[in-house]
């Protein structure tokens, strides 16, 4: 039977390696479901996946992708039916961005919208991205044509 002091040491333990572990993973998965899903719900996908994790972080520390996990989690959580989320660029309101850009975007599959985004927004490599698609789906989708 453990003592006090023993149960605290392992709270204590669990909180420190979740928070080394949420401050890689949120970043990553914010940016991630908000490619996938919009910003808005990206970011509470996000929050979700990070609840489940604590939630279930005895189990989850000890997988391979946990990271890649929770983005599975994320896309669950919110799911609802397919809603457009990108929307059109302002005339003059950004000269940044290719006023086509949503559109295109669009066309695009969820994985060849996530992975355009991701590589070409955000400058993640194609092994990060194919990471959140688990290990049965290691490569890119087979259409997106990055580099």
């Amino acid at each position: 039977m453990k003592t006090d002091q023993e149960r605290q040491t392992t709270a204590d333990r669990r909180r420190e390696t979740f928070t080394r572990f949420f401050e890689e993973a949120e970043p990553r998965l914010r940016v991630a479901l908000g490619a996938a899903l919009g910003q808005d719900r990206g970011r509470d996908a996000a929050s979700e996946a990070l609840a489940y994790g604590w939630e279930n972080w005895d189990r989850r520390q000890k997988m391979d992708n946990p990271i890649g996990y929770l983005y599975r989690v994320g896309r669950s959580r919110v799911r609802e039916r397919k809603q457009r989320f990108l929307r059109p660029v302002p005339d003059g309101g950004f000269p940044h961005i290719e006023p086509g850009l949503p559109v295109a975007l669009e066309q695009l599959s969820d994985s060849q919208r996530v992975a355009a985004v991701l590589v070409h927004g955000f400058q993640w490599s194609h092994g990060e991205v194919a990471v959140l698609s688990g290990p049965r789906r290691r490569r890119l989708p087979h259409t997106y044509a990055g580099d």
